[in-house]
């Protein structure tokens, strides 16, 4: 699929999200050229760095209205999973990708993160998380899921130091290594998005996943 046909295909999930706001609240955004930059536009910041992980199945955490999984699934052409545990965003979210048609490559599971990990373990060869949670726990949700070799690709307005020495300092007891960091802007010019990609390079020294909501409950810290 060309740039013009995936961007044309996303502004017509968008179109649909945003009709369907009106009735069940998908997003918080309900004007459509805000939508546009900060769902489609924001959505594909993160493209270069799903484009460099191995090939095969996507997944987008705390996914949402579907974003940013949809516009990179038509961008990259890559099987996706959106995964959000609100059941009636899932519900809404499955039945417009039916109308489009585009359900055969994206599906939707209102699983939590951790029971996924446990019987979808080691599927993912990229995973997704936009302003989701700390990087912390992103690094415990995501290493289940990835194959190694497999890419988490976080997206922050903005990263403290604190968060990032967190994460760096348990990245050897999840199996995963910081491979890149990136800094932009969207086109309003105001707003700031990091990206940072976390590489599956070992087996986790720890069983995973906890229990569910124990890595925003308790982080994991490094062992002494």
């Amino acid at each position: 699929m060309s740039e013009e046909e995936y961007l044309e295909k996303a502004n017509q999930y968008l179109e649909k999200v945003l009709e369907a706001n009106k009735i069940t609240n998908v997003t918080r955004i309900t004007d459509a050229d805000t939508a546009r930059i900060l769902h489609i536009e924001d959505s594909l910041v993160g493209l270069p760095e799903v484009q460099d992980a191995p090939e095969g199945l996507l997944g987008d955490l705390g996914s949402g209205g579907g974003f940013p999984g949809v516009p990179l699934a038509l961008a990259t052409g890559r099987p996706t999973v959106l995964v959000d545990s609100v059941g009636k965003k899932m519900a809404l979210v499955h039945s417009l990708l039916e109308e489009m048609g585009l359900d055969e490559q994206i599906e939707t599971s209102s699983e939590r993160i951790e029971d996924l990990g446990r019987f979808r373990s080691g599927e993912f060869s990229v995973v997704t998380a936009r302003a989701l949670s700390k990087l912390v726990s992103l690094l415990e949700l995501a290493a289940p899921l990835l194959k190694m070799g497999g890419r988490l690709v976080c997206y922050k307005a903005k990263v403290s130091e604190e968060e990032l020495d967190d994460a760096l300092r348990i990245e050897e007891l999840v199996g995963m290594k910081l491979v890149s960091r990136r800094e932009t802007v969207l086109s309003d010019r105001e707003t700031a998005r990091t990206i940072l990609v976390f590489e599956k390079v070992s087996r986790p020294k720890l069983k995973l996943p906890r229990r569910v909501g124990l890595a925003q409950k308790q982080p994991l810290k490094p062992r002494l």
